[in-house]
């Protein structure tokens, strides 16, 4: 497929990018500095501006998914706003574009530890990433009023880490996904398996799902 993805340099957008081009995709990666990015086959990096609905919308053209991984930066100090306007301006922009598959990397905070309790309402949850977990919520509303594109919402698990790709994970829905000694956890490499499989496999359009060991 030809891909477009946002947010290739950050931690979860590299993985998506490394797994998409292992697997043949054709990418092209939008992000604010492109020479960071190695030359690799199949990969084009353009310089772009999420905020700028015409610029994204034209780039779009000829593509035949959007994956988002935009995060505006953990230490911005208007980090909830930033990341709120950016999804509003990607959604914007795939309409415009005439694109109907979205994919977006979602953030585990609003999935539920027991019935109508998110992980974001535990007092033990870091206040540090709360504007950011809030967005990611704000984005899932955000999709869920939009009835034209086919988007798909994939929330890792609490503890997202740099590890292994093993390819062996349990995928779900609205719930977190606990191991059997009460763990949530997946590797940043096996989240992006399950992203790709998604944008190869749709199994999960317009809804959130998640993925953990």
């Amino acid at each position: 497929m030809k891909v477009m993805l946002l947010g290739a340099t950050g931690f979860v957008g590299a993985a998506i990018l490394n797994e998409a081009l292992d697997r043949g995709h054709s990418v092209t990666a939008v992000v604010r500095h492109p020479e960071k990015l190695a030359a690799r086959e199949h990969l084009t990096p353009v310089a772009g501006d999420v905020f700028d609905v015409s610029g994204l919308s034209a780039m779009l053209k000829g593509h035949d998914a959007l994956i988002s991984a935009f995060n505006p930066g953990w230490k911005n100090p208007h980090l909830y706003e930033d990341q709120l306007r950016g999804t509003t301006a990607i959604i914007a922009a795939v309409k415009q574009a005439g694109l109907k598959r979205l994919l977006w990397v979602g953030g585990a905070g609003g999935l539920e530890v027991r019935p109508g309790v998110r992980l974001i309402d535990d007092p033990a949850f870091p206040e540090a990433i709360k504007p950011g977990a809030l967005a990611t919520i704000n984005a899932l509303e955000q999709l869920r009023r939009e009835p034209t594109l086919d988007w798909s919402y994939l929330a890792p698990s609490a503890h997202l880490h740099t590890g292994q790709r093993t390819g062996h994970f349990r995928l779900g829905g609205d719930q977190l996904l606990v191991d059997g000694a009460g763990r949530s956890s997946i590797s940043v490499q096996d989240y992006a398996v399950a992203m790709i499989g998604e944008l190869e496999h749709p199994a999960h359009l317009r809804q959130r799902f998640t993925v953990g060991y």
